[in-house]
This record gives C-alpha cells, structure tokens and sequence, in this order.
C-alpha cells in the first residue's frame, strides 16, 4: 500500500485529500490535460476528478496500475464505465453527499414560492414598498406531494414536518412499513396531484419520466398548487407549465433545472410565479467536503482489499471468472429493462434461475445484482449497482430469491427470471447467443430479439383477432417489422410478440385494449 499513487485531477476539498495521505502518494494537478492524462494515467492507481475532466476510453487503455475512478459527486456522465468495467477498474461516486444539500435547497424554493421572497426582494431594491402584492400562503397544514421517495425525497418529507405540514408520496418501490415511519401516505400519482398544495420531485429522468409532469397533469392540480424540481430537467415539459403559470391554472413553480441548460429566451423568465436558480441545488460547501471525504474512504477501502459501497460497474474479478460470466451482462441487462417497464405496482418478489452451465457457476449472485440494478435504477434517485443492489431491494420490501437447475432445454445456459407484483406476475426465459435472445415469455415459447420496440398483447385465440390487432396498429400509423405468436392449447390464451418500427403511446395502447377478446398490451423499449 505504501507505493500506491492518486491522482486528483479536479479540485476537490482539502479534507478528502488529507484522508488519502496516510495511505497513498497524492498527486495534485487540477489543470492537467487530455493529452497529459492519457500520458501519465499509467503510474497512478486511483483518480478523483468532479466534472471537468473526462476520463474516456484513451485514458482508461492508457492506464496498467488503475483500480479505481472515483467521481466527487454524482452523476459519472464523464466517466466510460463500460471501458472501465472491461478492464477491471472499478468506478465510484458520492449519491449521498447532496442529499440533506439539495433537500434544503427544495424547502427554500418552498418557502420562496409560498411567501413570494423572491419577488418581493426584488421590489425592495426597486425602491418600492408593495406589501398587499405580497400577501402569502402558510406551509403548515398544507399537503405536501412528494414524487420519489429516494435519499433526497425522504430528507424533504423529514423537514416539511417541521412546518407541519401532511406527506403523500408516489413511488411504487416504497414499503409501507418505510411509509409509516416516514409518516407519510402512500397515493398513485393522480391522488397526488389532485390533492397536493405543494408538489417535488425527485426521480431521475429517464423515458418513462421525461414530461411525466405535462398539460394533463397539470389540469388535475389544485388552482394554488406549487411545483418544483431540482432533480432532473426535462421531468416537466416547460412549455406546459408555462401555460399553466400564464393562465393561472396553478399557483407557482420552482425550476433548478431545465430541458436545456443553460436556458436560452426561455418564457419562463418573464413570469413572477416562477423561482428560478441555476442548477445549484447540491452546490454547498459541506457537500463537495463530504464527496471528497466520501470518494477518499472509498479509494481507502480498495487500497485495504475491502469492497467500497458506491460501486457503480463491475466488482473487480479475476481474468478467467471476467471471460465466463461476460457472455450474460448484455442478457440479464435486458431481461431487468424487460420486467421494469412490465410492472404493475409495487414488485413483490423476484425470483432468478439458472439452468445448465450456468447452474455449475459459483458466482451467479453478480448476474442476479445486475438484473435488479435494471429493475430499480429507473425509479430511484439513489445509483443501485452491483453492492447495494440486494440491500435496495431488501428495504424497498422485495423479496428474491437464486436457485439452479439442469435443465436449460437444449441450450448451454439459460436464464430465468419470475417477477411478482401487486397486480402482475410475468415470467422470462432468456440465453446468451449471438446476441441475448428471450425464449419463454409466461410459458410461451417465442424468440424476442432485444433490440428496438416491441408490443406485447395477450389475446384470446380465435379466428380474426390477429388481424383487427394488426388493422388497430395500422390505423395509429404504427409498422409492424416483425410478429410472433405463442399458445398453450387452441382456442386460450395467447401471445403475441410484435417488434414494431416506432415507440409506441399509452393512447395506442387504450385503443388497443378496447378491442374484444384483447386481454392486456405493453410495450417494451430495449
């Protein structure tokens, strides 16, 4: 350990970098260059950098010692961890340092909006005194609706309390035993937004979030109703909530971030019930301490032989063990993406199979980690990878459960993968060929590809309902490229695969449903 070298290529705090000097050689250059990295990675075995430098693919082939990237925030949007992973080198990050920062950050937007201080401020240094312009709303008794209950959506629920106001919280993951101690009410997202004086959000954007929060929501919220989000921009469609605030459809909203960034002419500018900041809210002086001290005990731990917990890529493995298991990251990847967008409700449990080869594997429970990593990760604000991905899913109230058996029907390995939830059980049979392929859905045998979008019907199988399916897709301008069916016995039910050419809507899907004998759709976007 006592040759071991850091580079910390960004400027972090000084407390991280005294928590590394006792066990390693810290070099600091902050200004150093591409070229220059790509130069020097190699004598080093671990980074820090924040967001200015980008540790790429060049850099990482560059590196012979490298065991570590560790990134002094969150996001790791600068980091190939896929090029990481490839060589070993584990990744990390510090998701709970902005948490209490950017909670705080929600609450002052809060009170902002409520009691107009930022307007009124600003008509203050205008020389004016407005007071009856600025008549505002009390927090206390107020409800508050709470979207994401992650690390940052349960500090704010905390702190609302002390204004005393009531919690109702969407996220289809939380437990209610986590709900009852937090105090809050768990509603579907409707309930929420039709009863909440005061609304925040904190779920990543990914594409089932992007403008999750639009005009049809926003007609169902209360007329005094606050908005705000300081997760991710792009959550709530801008020019929708412009018109809501124009027309008075909702009382206020507060933005830290946007669809574009920096925004540019954006109409929001010129309203007085929008409080806007720019993109700050995890930017305090406590939380870059706590990431740098967080990312150094991190890189202490790898330096000591011990697993770090904010690992965002593969643990590190021996080379032969690597070249056995890498045949089936791709595979469990789409089966987890797979389940994801097929649950309904809160998931219950999730139950994994390994048949052939694979059952004679010891070290199954990284795959069973990587399918609940893309189980969960969408719907959290908290990274889950590799480590934290049993202890998620264990306090989200979700049980799972590995098992082995022999028969992998006629292939070298298969997977399996049973998924339990409140209204929706579905099952998957998947194998890693060529590219990973999924065999079994529910018992029915098919043979998905796992690329593009596809459309997934249960049906009645009798004479004519293959084609009024196909005349309905027809009809909203959806190409159907490829179709399969699968039945159990003539005359049941059966499935129906179909890989179409374009994403398909929830209004296509209504439409679909409404036809005789059609039992379920979904669509599925790999």
């Amino acid at each position: 350990m006592d040759n071991m070298k850091v580079l910390i290529a960004d400027q972090i705090n000084e407390k991280g970098i005294d928590e590394l000097k006792d066990v390693a050689e810290v070099v600091n250059n902050t200004s150093i260059t591409k070229e220059e990295l790509v130069t020097v990675i190699k004598d080093f075995d671990a980074i820090i950098v924040r967001s200015r430098t980008k540790v790429t693919r060049e850099v990482i082939e560059a590196a012979e010692k490298l065991k570590i990237i560790a990134r002094a925030g969150v996001g790791v949007d600068n980091v190939d961890v896929e090029a990481a992973t490839e060589h070993g080198i584990m990744v990390v990050n510090a998701p709970e340092s902005t948490s209490i920062t950017v909670a705080e950050h929600t609450m002052g937007i809060i009170l902002s909006l409520a009691r107009k201080i930022s307007i009124a401020d600003k008509s203050v240094k205008e020389s004016k005194w407005e007071k009856k312009k600025f008549m505002g709303l009390e927090l206390n008794g107020k409800t508050l609706g709470v979207i994401g209950m992650g690390r940052i959506g349960s500090q704010v629920v905390t702190r609302s309390k002390a204004f005393g106001m009531d919690a109702l919280v969407y996220d289809p993951y939380i437990t209610e035993e986590a709900a009852a101690e937090l105090g809050v009410t768990v509603v579907d997202l409707e309930t929420l937004l039709k009863n909440s004086d005061v609304m925040t959000v904190h779920v990543p954007l990914t594409p089932e979030t992007k403008h999750l929060i639009a005009k049809p929501q926003f007609d169902i919220m209360k007329e005094n109703a606050f908005i705000v989000n300081c997760a991710r921009g792009g959550i709530i469609k801008e020019e929708d909530l412009y018109e809501a605030l124009s027309t008075g459809k909702i009382g206020g909203a507060g933005l830290d971030v946007y669809e574009e960034e920096p925004p540019k002419n954006n109409p929001l500018f010129g309203l007085d019930n929008v409080v806007l900041t720019p993109h700050i809210a995890a930017s305090t002086a406590e939380a870059q301490r706590d990431a740098a001290i967080i990312v150094a005990n991190e890189i202490k731990k790898v330096f000591k032989g011990e697993s770090p917990k904010n690992v965002l890529n593969m643990p590190v493995l021996d080379p032969e063990t690597f070249q056995l298991i890498k045949p089936y990251f791709k595979l469990t990847e789409k089966l987890g993406k797979f389940l994801m967008q097929t649950a309904k409700g809160n998931i219950k449990e999730i139950n994994i199979t390994y048949c052939g080869e694979l059952s004679e594997f010891k070290k199954q429970d990284i795959l069973t980690r990587m399918v609940l990593q893309e189980i969960l990760n969408p719907i959290l604000t908290e990274p889950v990878n590799l480590v934290n991905a049993n202890s998620v899913a264990k306090i989200r109230g979700i049980v799972v459960t590995e098992g082995k058996r022999c028969d992998a029907k006629g292939y070298k390995s298969l997977i399996k993968v049973e998924m339990k939830s409140e209204s929706k059980d579905i099952s998957l049979e998947g194998i890693a060929a060529k590219e990973p392929e999924i065999i079994m859905i529910d018992g029915y045998k098919v043979d998905v590809e796992t690329e593009g979008t596809m459309l997934i019907v249960r049906y009645k199988d009798i004479p004519g309902i293959i084609g009024a399916i196909g005349t309905r897709l027809g009809e909203q301008g959806i190409n159907i490229a490829k179709m399969q069916v699968g039945r159990k016995e003539l005359g049941g039910e059966a499935v129906m695969v179909l890989k179409v050419d374009q994403k398909v809507k929830g209004t296509e899907i209504e439409k679909l449903l409404k036809l005789e004998d059609v039992y379920d759709a979904v669509a599925v976007n790999l």
